[in-house]
């Protein structure tokens, strides 16, 4: 395989990230501790511990402060400060925990020995990354073949998802086409060019977004096979959607709806959902105890900048359609429906001062540890809504009342990856993030939540 026909896939980029990172960070440790003086931190069997605790820590800080995002990974001004940040966290953290790591030494040099040998070598192999990983070269270079209905659409997907995903071109099944570059510079060709660009291009795998059977005609169809024998990647687009972007494209779900659906056996296992409602019990009743401490000052800021009372309650959808009373602290102005029921928008003028930084930092939220106590809700699962939004999404987005299959979450897939939900395509693409996390529901995915939910309040992003 020549060196043009490497490529890496989103999950194979971030596994390159992480075990590059630890390898560089525990090869400079142990050559600073072969020529300098410095003896904090020595790697033998005696000390497996002191690695990996250290390696913990940097996994789990580097997910937390976005170094192994992908997208954030592909620019340089988002990876220093990120890098930093993450370093500077995971000193501090192994510093401060000497039960599981070295005792503070008495020279201080060594924890600037310490630090700078963890944080050079993350850096210098990120520039490498940059410089190398993410070019042209190493590219997965995808052919789109189907409908163009729906093209723009996906090419807009997939290259947000991925910025080494390359679209080489579009092949019409429909048969009609036209020359013109379009979906944003991508061009459009006929079934017979299928087996020209694919050895033209060098293409490493063929995405295929027919959704109407009829379109794959007996040419396609044959040029496909073709292609297959010779080894080249053919795959479905609903699959690589969902791999991709990690949302479900209800979009493109027809009568066969029962493919995109196989949920989680997690909602159904046992083992699973016991110790799921044991870790909302232990987190809700520690949430409560946060929330009570915090209470003095959100009363004050309550009392000069929302100016009436403090909590607010409202109906929401739960399980299974069954409704029940939400518990927030209120962040919006008196009577802010006097007018009916409306979705809060990004630039809301209801919304207090005071209810902003409520939103943005999730402390309003923190009340609703007491419905994840109850039992109507759960720490992590698709936020709940207001029965009449439910009632009129219902009727324009199918499958959207699927999402009542398990309880609604304190946070959740969707909210961790998407911000807002102003409009019906908002509410759609919502949905999507919901149907992955019923789908693919697991201990690994709740972590994954959670981490990327400290994120989101670390980075003051809240809705």
């Amino acid at each position: 395989m020549s060196a043009l026909d490497i490529h890496f896939n989103i999950s194979e980029r971030k596994i390159l990230l992480r075990v590059i990172d630890l390898g560089v960070v525990f090869f400079t440790l142990m050559l600073v501790s072969s020529y300098f003086d410095f003896d904090y931190f020595t790697i033998s069997s005696k000390n497996w511990m002191w690695v990996g605790v250290l390696g913990l820590y940097l996994m789990v800080f580097g997910t937390i402060f976005e170094i192994y995002d992908i997208q954030g990974s592909a620019m340089l001004h988002r990876v220093i400060p990120n890098v930093g940040i993450t370093v500077s966290v995971t000193v501090l953290f192994y510093l401060l925990t000497p039960f599981l790591t070295p005792l503070l030494p008495s020279n201080r040099m060594q924890i600037l020995y310490f630090f700078f040998s963890i944080l050079l070598p993350i850096l210098l192999w990120r520039v490498f990354y940059l410089m190398v990983v993410t070019r042209p070269r190493f590219y997965r270079r995808v052919l789109l073949v189907g409908e163009v209905d729906q093209m723009e659409q996906i090419v807009t997907a997939f290259r947000k998802a991925d910025p080494n995903f390359y679209i080489v071109g579009i092949i019409n099944s429909a048969g009609n086409h036209k020359e013109a570059s379009r979906y944003g510079g991508v061009s459009e060709f006929g079934v017979s060019d299928l087996s020209r660009l694919v050895n033209e291009k060098k293409v490493t795998e063929i995405v295929v977004s027919a959704y109407n059977a009829d379109h794959i005609t007996p040419e396609l169809y044959q040029g496909l096979i073709g292609l297959l024998e010779k080894g080249v990647s053919i795959r479905e687009y609903s699959q690589v959607f969902e791999e991709m972007v990690h949302r479900i494209p209800v979009h493109y779900v027809g009568k066969d709806f029962y493919r995109y659906f196989p949920f989680s056996r997690s909602n159904r296992n046992k083992f699973y959902l016991f110790f799921h409602s044991l870790f909302d019990w232990f987190i809700s009743v520690i949430g409560l105890f946060v929330g009570f401490c915090l209470l003095p000052l959100i009363l004050i800021g309550n009392v000069f900048g929302n100016r009436g009372s403090l909590f607010y309650r409202q109906e929401r959808v739960g399980q299974n359609g069954k409704t029940f009373q939400i518990l927030k602290f209120r962040t919006m102005v008196k009577d802010a429906e006097a007018l009916g029921a409306q979705m809060a928008s990004k630039d809301d003028v209801r919304i207090t001062y005071f209810g902003k930084f409520l939103r943005r930092s999730r402390l309003d939220e923190f009340p609703q540890f007491w419905n994840v106590l109850k039992g109507d809700m759960s720490l992590i699962g698709p936020r709940p809504e207001r029965p009449i939004f439910v009632q009129d999404l219902s009727q324009v987005i199918p499958f959207y009342e699927t999402r009542h299959v398990i309880k609604p979450g304190l946070t959740g897939w969707a909210q961790v990856k998407v911000r807002y939900g102003e409009t019906v395509e908002d509410s759609l693409l919502k949905l999507q993030y919901d149907l992955y996390y019923i789908k693919h529901r697991s201990f690994f995915l709740d972590a994954n939540i959670l981490v990327k939910t400290l994120s989101t309040i670390i980075f003051y992003r809240g809705q």
